[in-house]
């Protein structure tokens, strides 16, 4: 945010991120014959400019490339005019990743004086992490099991008087009945469990007809959630057929746990006298693990037990200039305090992993990257599939032209800190640093991925809004622009727009920001998507159907 800025009164109008881009990004819309200001030269539009778009800053010729960010997002596909807009029309995907860079000297750490020291309340597990919530999982490993499932849901609701959307069933009353004849709703019973969080239900359509590989990730995947520091315990229900067994999660569970120190109760359907039976067995688990997490208080907890992902979706051409990197900061000030982050969604890194690698802390790093990479891209390549078709119509219109132009931007979530790891996909984060989790671009796939591989506290970047949740793990919404804050006031938790606006400092808010994430993990700030009981749960399925 330092590169020359253009100004109309006082007001910001465009800006150059790097100084080797040869693109402006527009901060409002434009008319076509503004003189802007870019240092040594002025150029004028030639056509109107959509805030959030990119215009050339020199005539750029077919094959010419686009920078931005101070790589290339494209390349022209016929001739562009100075002042131009960038657009779908003119310009296509194009990245230069395979140019070597040298590996990154001593890495800068950002002034961390001001949280040294501070503390969260989180809960603490038997072996050793800390979680930022505290909640009973129930799991499903077919998709079978989905129906029932949803009774324990409404039964546990009812039994508790926690129904999430009790205020839209006494609108739906109204609406049919009207006011006066509404009948009145149940009144939320008062806490049973004071130091829970709730129970969370999962449902998902595998499990079964697919490949043995994708019957593995899933309970690979479950485990993670099962054994996550956010959830106190699991009951999971089985049919008994399918291809997903009871022996496979367990496995997988003992993988993490391998001491059992986390209670886990697996229940089978072809094995139960009656579905009654099956539910009865399953609530009465339910019922004795919230009473067994509820002894369970917060407590204090170093900085260091944290665990961020940092994921965004309905991204916009403001998201990589104010939002993406606000969360990099935080990134960077928790793996100064010994903290740890998650960057994933590998589509999304398409054209700046040669500055990824420059950041891998050692050889075997930067290679285990380059292999995952190669095979997510050639795995895309026999389906007919290519990284460029990432960005999706509300991006392109809101200025993320194509792939790399996305990637790069994104790519600031994680922030400057060295690279200490590189997980696949359901693999757990074993290591304090950054690390980088192969998963796709899909926003509940990613996020669902981040939370099975251990982050504790999700920071969810978008644009043009999104609900996504997660159920295990609180998720904390950044707006890139104030428009969207202020028209999604329900569903932001914080405003990155003044960034934009050139009223606050990427650092300033960066600290708010941590704040904010301490605030969260200690369950003294509810973020909307948990207010709004949005719980969204999708696991990749990298197979075929079968």
């Amino acid at each position: 945010m330092t590169s020359p800025i253009a100004s109309d009164a006082g007001r910001l109008t465009s800006l150059r991120v790097h100084a080797d881009d040869n693109v402006r990004v527009a901060l409002k819309d434009l008319p076509a014959g503004s003189e802007i200001d870019d240092g040594a030269r002025r150029v004028p539009l030639v056509e109107p400019i959509r805030h959030k778009h990119k215009f050339a800053l020199a005539d750029l010729a077919v094959g010419d490339s686009v920078i931005m960010y101070g790589v290339t997002v494209g390349r022209a596909t016929r001739p562009i005019a100075a002042g131009a807009a960038i657009t779908t029309d003119n310009t296509a995907h194009s990245t230069a990743s395979s140019t070597p860079q040298a590996r990154r000297g001593e890495w800068q750490a950002p002034d961390v004086g001001a949280f040294t020291g501070l503390t969260f309340d989180g809960y603490h597990r038997a072996d050793g992490s800390v979680g930022t919530a505290n909640v009973w999982l129930v799991v499903p490993l077919v998709f079978c099991e989905n129906r029932n499932i949803e009774v324990l849901r409404q039964c546990v609701a009812d039994a508790l008087g926690e129904d999430p959307y009790r205020d839209y069933k006494r609108m739906a009353r109204e609406l049919l009945h009207g006011d006066a004849a509404a009948p009145s709703p149940q009144a939320a019973a008062e806490r049973l469990f004071p130091n829970v969080d709730g129970v969370r239900f999962l449902t998902h359509t595998l499990g079964c007809g697919g490949t043995d590989d994708d019957a593995q990730a899933l309970c690979q995947l479950l485990a993670g959630y099962i054994c996550h520091p956010n959830v106190a315990g699991a009951t999971v229900l089985s049919l008994g057929c399918q291809k997903a067994q009871i022996e496979m999660i367990q496995q997988a569970v003992a993988s993490r746990d391998p001491q059992g120190l986390r209670p886990v109760h697996y229940l089978e359907q072809q094995a139960s006298q009656s579905e009654e039976a099956l539910i009865r067995d399953a609530l009465t688990t339910i019922f004795d693990g919230l009473a067994e997490a509820n002894r369970t208080p917060r407590t204090p907890a170093p900085l260091s037990a944290l665990s961020l992902g940092a994921e965004c979706g309905g991204s916009d051409g403001f998201s990589g200039l104010s939002a993406n990197p606000l969360v990099g900061a935080v990134m960077d000030r928790l793996v100064a305090l010994g903290g740890s982050g998650m960057l994933s969604e590998f589509p999304e890194l398409c054209g700046v992993e040669h500055e990824l690698v420059a950041r891998c802390s050692d050889d075997r790093v930067a290679e285990r990257f380059r292999a995952l990479m190669s095979a997510y891209q050639r795995h895309a390549s026999r389906v007919g599939a290519d990284f460029s078709m990432n960005p999706s119509p509300g991006n392109i219109r809101d200025g993320l032209i194509t792939d790399a132009m996305k990637s790069a931007g994104a790519a600031k979530k994680g922030g400057d800190s060295p690279i200490v790891d590189v997980l696949d996909y359901t693999e757990p984060r074993t290591r304090a640093g950054l690390s980088l989790l192969c998963s796709p671009g899909n926003d509940v796939e990613s996020t669902t991925a981040l939370a099975g591989s251990g982050a504790n506290l999700i920071l969810f970047t978008t644009g043009l809004g999104t609900p996504t949740g997660n159920p295990v793990t609180p998720v904390l919404k950044i707006s890139s622009n104030s428009e969207l804050a202020t028209r999604m006031s329900d569903v932001i938790d914080f405003d990155a727009g003044p960034i934009i606006r050139g009223e606050a400092q990427i650092d300033e808010l960066a600290d708010d920001l941590l704040r904010l994430c301490i605030d969260t993990a200690s369950g003294r700030y509810q973020p909307q998507a948990v207010r709004l009981a949005q719980y969204d749960f999708i696991p990749w399925k990298r197979g075929v159907s079968l």
